[in-house]
């Protein structure tokens, strides 16, 4: 007979596995918001726009930082989703006809000053750095837009463009750069407005390369580019019919001699891979004093033949041949697929295309908001990606971020008010969110090829 012990066995306790390291300090994060956002530079704006007076009824603390890490992150992406969680931050009780009486037009103004005071800081900062082949240049600027359609209400105000039924829809532009790894510039225009006139090209392109959407095609905006210092990359139009000047590389055998032949007498006899060849082309400067004058410009065609599509890229740029081969200048422009990863988040993540007001200044703010979550979730982003070791930054992909930005967006916003006083400070909320951040933003999969792998660090 077999004696069984009278007393029970000690539980089995599985050992821990051993911690990961933690390489991104939880202090940086709310030091790096409120860099960003002083309270006291908050308060400024909100008086400098009319948002506050002297009589106070709305605290603008409280109320920016629930509207970023509200919309787009809380679960009610409605007016009355952020009213109840602007509530809950300022442990206020406006109702919710009050709080759609706060959308006016000095909100909105609030709203935009916010965006611009933010986008001086980070356009600033070099968050990531441009490979090898690009040290010549200062930065790489990715100019987009989208549309986001509205309320059929508001088609007199915005009309749709080339729409069979009553539409209404706003064109938000922005400029991506490279370096500082976010938006640049942000602008709102009626949805009729043409791509090419969202954009001004100054001084501030000098050295730096700016890739352009067929949208975008002007040549006196390329001229532009060229006459303040900087380069461009853009496709070719169909309609785009240059002159040879001559060929900038040799090949062997009966090449065809370029000189004096034009894109669309060559195109369908090339039998190359590439074709790199110097151009010159003839357009209208602006009218001044009631006349067109004439002018040209020689610049760089580059034809790269695409073995899936079984036809030509073709692209004008004016980067020589000597920084970028012609290959190097087609894989440049693709790095404009960035660009649609951010408005994918903007809409997709932040709620930039669910704004189903009829009302004009809930419209714009709510459009200012979704830009102002962005810019506040790249900041953590780099703030991220400058922490972790080198080999793990292409791990970390912006969408995935994204994802897990959108997922912590409220365990942030109680963070960040405990922080600066609104609510009882947790202590360790800063530490498991840094651990979240970095646990969860890592991509499992070790060799997944990245779109920014060779030409950004």
């Amino acid at each position: 007979m077999t004696e069984h012990p009278t007393h029970s066995s000690p539980l089995q306790v599985k050992p821990r596995s051993k911690p990961q390291p933690v390489y991104l300090n939880p202090d940086d994060i709310h030091r790096e918001l409120h860099k960003l956002f002083p309270p006291e530079k908050i308060e400024q704006i909100a008086k400098e726009t009319g948002l506050i007076k002297r009589r106070r009824i709305l605290d603008p603390v409280p109320f920016l930082w629930a509207l970023i890490l509200g919309f787009g992150t809380y679960l009610q992406r409605t007016l009355e989703g952020l009213r109840r969680v602007y509530n809950k931050e300022a442990d206020e009780q406006i109702a919710e006809s009050s709080w759609h009486g706060r959308f006016t037009p000095e909100t909105v103004r609030f709203l935009k000053a916010c965006t611009l005071h933010a986008l001086k800081q980070t356009v600033s900062e070099k968050a990531r750095t441009l490979e090898d082949r690009l040290q010549s240049f200062l930065d790489v600027f990715v100019q987009d837009n989208t549309v986001i359609r509205l309320h059929k209400v508001l088609a007199k105000k915005w009309p749709a463009t080339r729409s069979r039924v009553v539409a209404a829809g706003i064109k938000v532009a922005l400029m991506i750069s490279a370096v500082a790894n976010g938006p640049a510039t942000v602008a709102i225009h009626a949805e009729r407005t043409a791509d090419v006139k969202t954009i001004r090209i100054g001084r501030w392109i000098k050295d730096r390369i700016i890739l352009f959407d067929l949208g975008y095609f002007k040549f006196q905006l390329f001229a532009r580019v060229k006459e303040n210092g900087g380069y461009f990359v853009s496709r070719l139009k169909d309609n785009c019919d240059p002159v040879f000047l001559r060929s900038l590389t040799v090949h062997r055998g009966q090449a065809i001699d370029l000189a004096g032949k034009n894109w669309k007498d060559v195109k369908d006899l090339l039998q190359r891979k590439t074709l790199d060849a110097e151009v010159e082309l003839t357009f209208s400067r602006r009218i001044y004093a009631g006349r067109h004058t004439k002018d040209s410009m020689v610049l760089r065609l580059v034809a790269v033949y695409d073995e899936e599509e079984k036809d030509y890229h073709v692209y004008l740029t004016n980067i020589p041949p000597a920084v970028l081969k012609a290959e190097d200048v087609a894989a440049l422009y693709a790095v404009r697929w960035e660009i649609e990863l951010v408005f994918k988040e903007l809409k997709g993540h932040y709620s930039l295309d669910i704004i189903k007001t009829q009302k004009p200044t809930i419209v714009l703010g709510l459009v200012w908001t979704a830009i102002l979550t962005l810019i506040v979730s790249r900041k953590l982003y780099n703030l991220l990606l400058r922490s972790v070791p080198a080999e793990l930054r292409p791990r970390y992909p912006p969408l995935r971020w994204s994802i897990i930005f959108v997922e912590n967006g409220q365990r942030l916003l109680d963070a960040m008010m405990g922080n600066i006083g609104f609510e009882p400070p947790r202590e360790g909320d800063f530490n498991r969110l840094a651990r979240t951040y970095e646990r969860d933003a890592l991509d499992p999969h070790v060799k997944r090829y990245r779109l920014r792998e060779g030409w950004l660090a």
